[in-house]
């Protein structure tokens, strides 16, 4: 317990007789188990964990002679933070050739897209005044929060139908009397691709520095309190093994691009998918139109659905991990497509 300076953050691990860390390879199996606050498990992350903990045992179980090394990851704080990007900088991934996990969704998917999010608070400062007496004394720092709110909303316009966009003003003055000297935005930005990540975020702040050089008053901007998501970076090889271990058991796991890449949110997998080949495949446990983050979908992560889910997610992680430990051409033809992809990208 404890991992990477994390309380909730757990490790376990099964090693093969004789292993020896820099012969052999180790697998990383991942469980999350976040919830949502007045929803209950509405992502599904009941699911996620009971699937790799069950597979964690199954591939330990099962490895037989094969050589090499199989983690368990319990992985906290994906619900808005970037904990697996914690657990990276403290190393706890060091040493894994590959990592795997599974998300409940309302299809079953083999690989799917996952944008990358990063996370910004700005905070103009105008000056007050009094709203009626002396209004021209004042520099109205709401004034400033509404252009950029409504620059967002024209940005969109030339925004990638896969990028997202996304601000609240969470201050803007106490009493309409006053004109308000100062006003915060949270936003996140988000996007398919790193590079385009990068630059959408560019766009962001020249909207904001010309919503405070039209209101005349000062911007300050806070990028990523907590480290940035990248988008998930889906290994075919991988991904490939998981689809069969689903047609045996009678799902038919949809290959990427069926469904669209605007059906797309957000996950610190995508870091550990840029560190090391993985997989992120999606099991079907709601019907198609139930949402991510609902009540509803909280509703559908305890049925009997969800329970089949993540029996037949287990013994699929299980089967993908032993194929990687036991048979070194798969491991590598997934090393040699993730070099092809653009190697190691870490998040600033």
């Amino acid at each position: 317990m404890g991992v990477g300076g994390l309380d909730t953050a757990l490790r376990a691990e099964h090693r093969a007789p004789g292993f020896d860390p820099q012969r052999d390879p180790t697998v990383a199996i991942l469980a999350e188990y976040d919830a949502l606050p007045g929803i209950g498990h509405g992502c599904g992350h009941n699911i996620i964990a009971a699937a790799g903990v069950g597979a964690f045992l199954a591939a330990s179980r099962s490895a037989g002679a094969a050589c090499g090394r199989i983690v368990l990851l319990g992985t906290p704080a994906e619900e808005g933070h970037t904990g697996k990007e914690y657990l990276i900088r403290a190393g706890a991934f060091e040493g894994i050739d590959a990592a795997m996990m599974v998300h409940p969704f309302s299809f079953d998917l083999a690989e799917h897209a996952w944008v990358g999010r990063r996370t910004l608070t700005a905070t103009f400062r105008g000056v007050a005044a009094h709203a009626s007496s002396e209004p021209f004394m004042g520099r109205n720092a709401l004034d400033a929060a509404t252009l950029a709110y409504q620059g967002f909303g024209l940005l969109r316009q030339q925004m990638p139908p896969s990028d997202r966009l996304h601000a609240v003003i969470t201050e803007g003055g106490q009493r309409p009397s006053v004109i308000p000297d100062t006003a915060t935005m949270t936003i996140y930005v988000r996007s398919l691709m790193a590079r385009t990540l990068s630059d959408l975020s560019g766009r962001i702040d020249a909207v904001l520095d010309g919503a405070a050089l039209m209101a005349g008053v000062e911007v300050s901007k806070e990028w990523d309190g907590h480290p940035a998501s990248l988008p998930v970076r889906n290994n075919r090889a991988l991904a490939q093994r998981w689809a069969a271990t689903q047609e045996r058991r009678g799902r038919r796991a949809l290959p990427g691009g069926v469904v669209p890449d605007t059906l797309a949110a957000s996950t610190d997998f995508g870091n550990v998918s840029h560190l090391v080949p993985g997989i992120h495949p999606m099991v079907k446990i709601a019907p198609e139109g139930v949402a991510l983050h609902t009540r509803a979908f909280a509703e559908y992560a305890r049925s009997e659905e969800a329970v089949d889910a993540a029996v037949d997610s287990a013994i699929g992680l299980a089967q993908v991990a032993l194929d990687a430990l036991g048979e070194p051409a798969l491991l590598e033809a997934a090393r040699e497509e993730f070099e092809a992809a653009g190697g190691v990208l870490r998040a600033q």
